[in-house]
């Protein structure tokens, strides 16, 4: 009988612990972007963004590590813990060792959380002198447009 019981007890323990839905990056945090368009840059050199990390849960929210797809790609992350309610910085710095289109992912691992939230920065990358002269045809059309009131 006590072997009946014991049995019992472990197979309403399994149930129960299977039962539990996961923890979602989503339901911890909102970010003020999932993406961030660098535009057109130059190649080798460096450009940052600041993704905004805010906690919408009623406890506080750690950020356990910030990793990228690439060594491109350099996330910091907050150091601490963010409060209820409140927002922390995760800085991106990109440094493009090649001339193309830009698109990397950055995971944001949160403590007590089973998978990462991702967010993408895109954009394109060329060479100086492509770039240079981007810059010198941009420059003429926003001569020509009418200022904005």
């Amino acid at each position: 009988m006590k072997k009946i019981f014991l049995l019992a007890t472990a197979f309403a323990f399994t149930v129960g612990a299977m039962a539990q839905t996961p923890v979602k990056a989503d339901d911890v945090i909102k970010m003020n972007t999932e993406t961030h368009d660098f535009g057109k840059i130059k190649q080798s050199v460096p450009v940052t963004y600041i993704f905004e990390i805010k906690n919408i849960s009623d406890k506080p929210v750690v950020v356990s590590n910030a990793s990228a797809s690439c060594g491109c790609t350099v996330p910091e992350k907050p150091e601490q813990p963010i409060e209820p309610g409140k927002t922390a910085p995760l800085k991106v710095q990109f440094n493009a060792p090649a001339v193309g289109p830009i698109n990397k992912d950055v995971y944001i691992t949160l403590a007590g959380v089973d998978a990462p939230k991702v967010v993408h920065i895109t954009g394109e990358v060329l060479t100086p002198e492509a770039y240079e002269e981007y810059m010198k045809t941009k420059s003429k059309d926003d001569k020509g447009q009418k200022p904005k009131n």
